[in-house]
This record gives structure tokens, C-alpha cells and sequence, in this order.
């Protein structure tokens, strides 16, 4: 079985900041890259038979005004009939994508309006993805999406999807069920670490719910678990000797501790004592560097599923205190 650090040792841990010369400068070139493309978000009716609610299939420009999929739900006749809503944008696991509005319904039961962003180029039997990545590699990887473009900071595969992010609450605003002073941005793992990261780049969201952050505190996670999808990076370095500090500075630019340092929105974290997929004590280090008001739920005795429903639970505990 995984262990981590002991806990009093998890609470204090907060190692070095690994950001790279001009991390500021990439950002900004990239998200501005992105805008020079039209956003034209579209929300197209989509009868899914859901009675009490608006479901949208949804598309938008992404990286390199790449088409990205996506759903919005809402509390029925929330556009017009009754002012706008908070909106939850959710972004996805590795190696699933949006599956069907069926997968979706916490929070427009709870009476928010919910955003789900489509992962270019990633699905999975559970949830099957319809968005491509049109980008080729631009070197050798080993399989899965961690590798893909990783000796260059411009073309790693991390670049195009944490810019997708940022557009993705850009085009959640448009619609006229959303309240666009209340957006929160939320995800698991790979998620988690996309809801920390528009957290920093995106303007005016409101909160942000962070949950097993993956892409965190990357050069400590890829020394301590051999569990997917870390070992990706740890099987290429295995045989790309000569290119392994090309490849932690490749990485420097996408850790998630550098974006939650920048993150000034109130923020609920989480993390499990026996998780080996994200440490986790990668999940207390971006908590401790996190700027702004924030606050952790440990689930002792779980993995990376975390605390499940339970977590559903102080999820929408923590939307009612943000928003009355």
C-alpha cells in the first residue's frame, strides 16, 4: 500500500516554488495567442428527455481556435425566466471525456447551472470524449497524453488543454443562464488541477473547488509513486536519458503550485492519505502555496477516489456560503 509522509509532516509541507525564468510571460502569450481566435460559443438544444432541465450541447474555440465539446445544464427556463444563475464549470479526470448529460446532474438539481468541458484527444469506456487534439506530436512519447510534445514548453499537450480551460469559463459567461460574477471552476485530479489553473488565469471567477490536484508538485510526484499516469513521465525519462532536465523544465510550466501561488479566489481543497495516483503530498503543497482564503478536507482512510459523495456533499456546502 502507498504511504506519504506522516500527517504532521503533510500539514507543514510546502517545498520550493519550481517556476521557470518568463512563467508569466508564457501564460500571458499563450492565453492571448487563444483570444486572437473568436470564441463563438454555441449552445445547441439537445433533447437528452431531461423534463426539469435546459440541456445544450455545446462547442467553443480552444488553443489554436481548436473546436472544443462540451454540455450546459440548467435548472429548466432559467434563461430569461428567472435571473441568472451561478454556474459550475467542470473539468474532467484523466482519460475520460464529457460522456452524457446523464453523467451531470448534481449541480443543476442543486440549482446551479453546470458547464462540463470536453479534454481534447482523451476517452474512456466510462466516459467517452468527442473532442480531437489536432495537434501532432511534436517528438517521441510513450502512450497516454503526459509525454506528448514534452521537450518544448510550446508544444506539450498541457499547453493547448490549460488554455482550453481558460476559454472554457470565457464561453460559459455568454450564456444568458449564467451569472458570469459567479463562476466556480471544479475538477478531480487532472481536473483539479484545470480548476487551479483558470482559477489563476481566468479573470472574475469566484471559487474554486480542487480535488486531488495531478500536474502538482511534479518533480517530488514523479520520484515517490509508480502509478499511472506519473509513470508515463517516469517510462519516457527512462529512455530519454540525455533529455530528463529538458523535461522537468518542460513540466515547471505546467505544475500546478505555480498557478495555485497566483490563485486568489476562495478555495476547497481535498486529498486522501492513501492516494499513490496524486501524493499526497503534492495535494498539501498546492494548498499550502494557494493565495487565497482556502481550506482542506483529508479523507484518511481513501484513495485517489477521495471522499465520493461526501464530497458532493461539502461541495454544495461550500457554493451556499460563497453564495448566500
Amino acid at each position: 500500500m502507498f504511504m506519504d509522509l506522516p500527517l504532521d509532516a503533510l500539514r507543514t509541507y510546502r517545498p520550493p516554488l519550481p517556476e521557470p525564468p518568463g512563467f508569466d510571460a508564457f501564460w500571458r502569450r499563450t492565453i492571448a495567442e487563444a483570444r486572437d481566435h473568436p470564441l463563438d460559443a454555441d449552445f445547441t438544444e439537445y433533447d437528452a428527455g431531461l423534463a426539469l432541465l435546459d440541456t445544450y450541447d455545446v462547442t467553443f474555440s480552444g488553443f489554436g481556435g481548436h473546436r472544443v465539446r462540451g454540455w450546459l445544464l440548467a435548472p429548466k427556463g432559467a434563461p430569461g425566466a428567472v435571473e441568472s444563475l451561478p454556474c459550475v464549470v467542470q473539468y474532467l479526470g484523466y482519460g475520460g471525456g464529457r460522456a452524457l448529460p446523464y453523467d451531470w446532474l448534481l449541480w443543476p438539481a442543486a440549482g446551479y447551472v453546470t458547464f462540463v468541458m470536453d479534454t481534447r484527444g482523451q476517452s474512456g469506456i466510462g466516459r467517452p470524449g468527442d473532442t480531437p487534439d489536432p495537434v501532432g506530436a511534436a517528438g517521441p512519447a510513450v502512450p497516454g497524453m503526459v509525454t506528448k510534445g514534452i521537450l518544448d514548453p510550446d508544444d506539450y499537450y498541457y499547453r493547448r488543454l490549460y488554455t482550453d480551460a481558460v476559454r472554457a469559463v470565457e464561453a460559459a459567461r455568454t450564456h444568458p443562464a449564467v451569472d458570469p460574477d459567479r463562476i466556480v471552476v471544479a475538477g478531480h485530479s487532472q481536473g483539479g488541477v484545470l480548476a487551479m489553473v483558470a482559477a489563476a488565469l481566468a479573470p472574475g471567477i469566484a471559487g474554486a473547488l480542487i480535488d486531488m490536484p495531478f500536474l502538482t508538485d511534479i518533480r517530488r510526484a514523479i520520484e515517490i509513486t509508480d502509478a499511472e499516469p506519473y509513470a508515463e513521465l517516469a517510462r519516457y525519462c527512462a529512455g530519454q536519458r540525455r533529455h530528463v532536465q529538458q523535461v522537468l523544465r518542460t513540466l515547471d510550466h505546467f505544475d500546478g503550485l505555480n498557478f495555485a501561488v497566483r490563485a486568489t479566489v476562495p478555495a476547497l481543497f481535498s486529498t486522501a492519505l492513501r492516494d499513490p495516483i496524486t501524493p499526497t503530498s503534492t495535494g498539501f503543497a498546492a494548498h499550502q502555496h494557494y493565495a487565497g482564503d482556502k481550506e482542506l478536507l483529508v479523507w484518511q482512510f481513501n484513495g485517489h477516489e477521495g471522499g465520493g459523495p461526501h464530497q458532493q456533499v461539502e461541495h454544495i456546502r461550500f457554493l451556499r456560503q460563497l453564495f448566500g
